[in-house]
């Protein structure tokens, strides 16, 4: 769903500047090919999620340059350039792995094609999209991985910016979360939502009583009471008695999580309220997720860890030129090198359907010699500056992620340090 306000100035301005003087110097309509892809996995992490293309593609077809934009850029560009923006439209070609998919070290996650002026211009934006998704969505995985079929719920729109919220709780729904906090990643995205009071509301009242009375009055013994304002003992005995044995879920959200949870489960059983949920929040990640389950909890709710750089550490990807008229390029930088040429990508399976071999090669060829389970991965995003009909959702993008997980050796799904879960193999010059 696009946005109705530009994007252009969402970018650095050097990538203006370098327009400028590819329009002085008459390199700007060059044939171009950058790409997009990662040099090495965060520590710790075997695979990487592909989330945010769809962004994208929405937030390229609103990078355009209205009068007022023009106006904020003039004491900037000279008036040539500004002239080229105010007509300009990006009219290239777009390819990359689809939502959902997996990457490695090296996979050509997008390639943007067309003249230099036009492809130059979109790096920051591509970057800060897809570096923020693909983190939280990666992150957002391994979560799911760890929760081992039970739900999560997305709550860390308080702990990042805006905006930032409304990704972030898309990208973790994309990887497997059941629901948001968030209500306008609902909105914008049909994302299901859910949450019901914090501390405040049992603080508001005069007794903790009173808190679950009224809330239970306005939203049904179904609800989930929040139980650990002042002891936790009691507070689950006091929810049962005002809501009944057919209270919806407790939710615990400080102490320690595992102990508390055998606790509560048992006193929920023992005070006849045997269908009662029992939901932990409070700076949950994937290794105290793991860390519980084998205990009694029946949903998580994450946030810190999962929107914040501590749980989604960047994904480190670059976007970098690798053709000009057909000629590779190639950044030569120690520590930074990039492959020159255009690039498509495949990923090899066994018989079984276990993912072996991410393998890389030119456009141009030569392909690696064609086996049985291969599956080549880009696929076109916009062609002629257009979104391609027939995009997958969000829904697709989930079962896409979850038959790629499957597909994963086993030591790839944990969460100790290691390589990355399959290796990838670069063809080429």
């Amino acid at each position: 769903m696009a946005t109705t306000a530009s994007t252009a100035l969402m970018t650095d301005q050097y990538e203006l500047t370098m327009l400028q003087a590819a329009l002085a110097d008459g390199t700007a309509d060059r044939r171009c090919t950058f790409e997009v892809f990662a040099r090495r996995l965060p520590s710790g992490r075997r695979y990487g999620v592909v989330a945010g293309t769809a962004r994208v593609v929405d937030a390229i077809a609103d990078f355009v340059f209205d009068e007022q934009t023009l106006e904020r850029l003039a004491p900037i560009l000279d008036e040539r350039t500004r002239e080229h923006l105010a007509g300009w439209r990006f009219d290239g070609e777009v390819d990359g792995y689809p939502e959902g998919e997996l990457f490695f070290p090296d996979s050509p996650i997008l390639s943007v094609s067309g003249s230099f002026a036009s492809a130059v211009i979109l790096e920051t934006l591509v970057l800060s999209i897809l570096n923020h998704d693909c983190a939280i969505a990666s992150a957002a995985a391994r979560m799911v991985t760890a929760a081992d079929g039970r739900p999560l719920i997305e709550m860390g729109s308080r702990r990042t910016h805006e905006e930032a919220a409304v990704a972030s709780a898309r990208a973790a729904y994309l990887a497997g979360f059941g629901t948001t906090s968030n209500l306008m990643a609902g909105r914008r995205y049909g994302i299901p939502t859910g949450g019901t009071a914090a501390h405040a509301f049992t603080l508001l009242h005069d007794s903790e009583e009173a808190a679950f009375a009224s809330q239970v009055a306005a939203m049904g013994a179904g609800t989930t009471l929040l139980v650990d304002t002042y002891d936790i003992t009691q507070g689950i005995a006091t929810a049962v008695e005002v809501a009944g044995t057919g209270l919806g879920a407790v939710r615990i959200d400080s102490g320690d999580l595992g102990v508390l949870a055998r606790a509560a489960r048992q006193q929920l059983d023992e005070l006849g309220a045997t269908s009662t949920k029992v939901v932990l929040s409070g700076d949950l990640d994937e290794y105290a997720i793991a860390a519980l389950r084998a205990e009694p909890v029946d949903i998580y709710g994450v946030g810190t860890s999962l929107v914040t750089g501590s749980g989604a550490p960047t994904a480190g990807m670059v976007y970098k030129l690798v053709e000009v008229d057909g000629r590779p390029v190639a950044k030569r930088s120690l520590n930074k090198a990039s492959h020159g040429g255009a690039k498509t990508a495949l990923r090899r399976h066994k018989p079984s359907g276990t993912a072996t071999e991410e393998i890389v090669f030119l456009k141009a060829g030569p392909a690696p010699e064609p086996e049985d389970g291969d599956r080549v991965l880009p696929v076109p995003l916009l062609r002629a500056g257009a979104p391609v009909d027939g995009l997958p959702d969000l829904t697709a993008a989930r079962e896409r992620l979850r038959a790629a997980l499957v597909t994963l050796p086993w030591e790839g799904l944990t969460l100790s340090e290691g390589d990355p879960a399959i290796p990838t193999t670069l063809l080429g010059p």
